[in-house]
Order: C-alpha cells, then sequence, then structure tokens
C-alpha cells in the first residue's frame, strides 16, 4: 500500500497560478464599487425628485393652482384650506404645479439640503454648512444637481461632470417637468 506525503511543489504552483488568473480577472469588477454607488445615489436622488413632486402636484390640484404659472403650496399644512399658501417658511414655489427649478424649491419640497456651486467639486459657500449635494441654478427655468465629490468629466469642456441630474421645472399647464439624469461617469 502506498503512503500519501500531501501535495508536491508543482501541484502547489499550479494551484497559486490559478487562483492569481482568477483574481485578476475578478478584481475589476470589485474595483468600480464607488462609482456603482455614486449612479444608484443619482438614481434615487431622481426618484425623490420625482416623488416629491407628485405630492406636490396633487396639493396644488387641491388647491386649483395646477395651471398657474407661479404659487407656492404649504407642505406642512398650517395654511388655511382651501387658500393659495403664501409667506410662510415652508411653501415650495411651483410652476404649473410643480416644484420650481430653484434651490428653495428643492430644498423645501424634499427636505434636501443643496449649497449652491458650478461643479461637484464646488467649495462649500461661506456661512453654510457642507451638504452631501450642489445644485446651480443660475439658468432660469432649470437646475443641475451633483453629489458633492463626484468626479469631473474629461471628455467635456469646464468643470461639468457627467454624474448629474438636470431638473428642468414645467413650460406650461399640463406639460410635465423633465428630469435628465447622467451616470455614465460617476
Amino acid at each position: 500500500m502506498k503512503r500519501q506525503q500531501g501535495f508536491t511543489l508543482i501541484e502547489l504552483v499550479v494551484v497559486i497560478i490559478i487562483l492569481g488568473i482568477l483574481a485578476v480577472t475578478a478584481a475589476p469588477k470589485f474595483i468600480n464599487l464607488q462609482g456603482d454607488a455614486r449612479a444608484s445615489t443619482i438614481q434615487g436622488m431622481k426618484g425623490a425628485i420625482q416623488g416629491a413632486n407628485s405630492l406636490i402636484y396633487s396639493k396644488a390640484a387641491l388647491l386649483g393652482i395646477e395651471g398657474a404659472a407661479t404659487g407656492s403650496v404649504d407642505v406642512l399644512g398650517n395654511t388655511v384650506a382651501g387658500t393659495p399658501a403664501t409667506g410662510t417658511a415652508d411653501d415650495v414655489p411651483v410652476v404649473f404645479g410643480y416644484m420650481a427649478a430653484t434651490k428653495a424649491a428643492l430644498e423645501k419640497g424634499m427636505d434636501v439640503k443643496f449649497n449652491t456651486g458650478t461643479s461637484p467639486s464646488s467649495a462649500v459657500p461661506s456661512g453654510e454648512d457642507a451638504a452631501d449635494w450642489i445644485i446651480d441654478d443660475t439658468t432660469t427655468g432649470s437646475a443641475t444637481i451633483w453629489q458633492r465629490g463626484a468626479p469631473a468629466d474629461v471628455t467635456t469642456t469646464g468643470s461639468e461632470a457627467s454624474c448629474k441630474i438636470v431638473y428642468v421645472q414645467a413650460a406650461s399647464a399640463g406639460a410635465l417637468p423633465t428630469i435628465t439624469v447622467t451616470d455614465n461617469g460617476c
């Protein structure tokens, strides 16, 4: 009867080489976990905007201002029912019943904190705490939103990132606002 002594050196080397090949082929899948997480976060913010807009539009319809070019909706319910909300700190500015594309409207409508800036690497404005999101609402009727620290897109000019949301408010009564997500560079 032949006695087993264990693995030979050649067998061990072959196993180590096979494990190395498997590690090299599997590593790229796990390297981009941060990019996948950013893309999921961007998609989550899009869902938050859509959900908030549904609720805001419902309140605007109840007030009868869903067809008005300007107005505001009271999100906390501290305005007399049936009257358009004006002047309270929690009022959400609306355009044709949907949230306006401004920092104030999106913050109040979604209960999210934004810092103003023009790129995902914008400095925190003085007097403000650092927020997870950066918004550029300088273009009338449109707001661009980035997650703080998202990578800059090297294929475009300037510091515009390809990991962003562009929210364009409703243009007319009956029209929906548009939310364009670009998450290919997260």
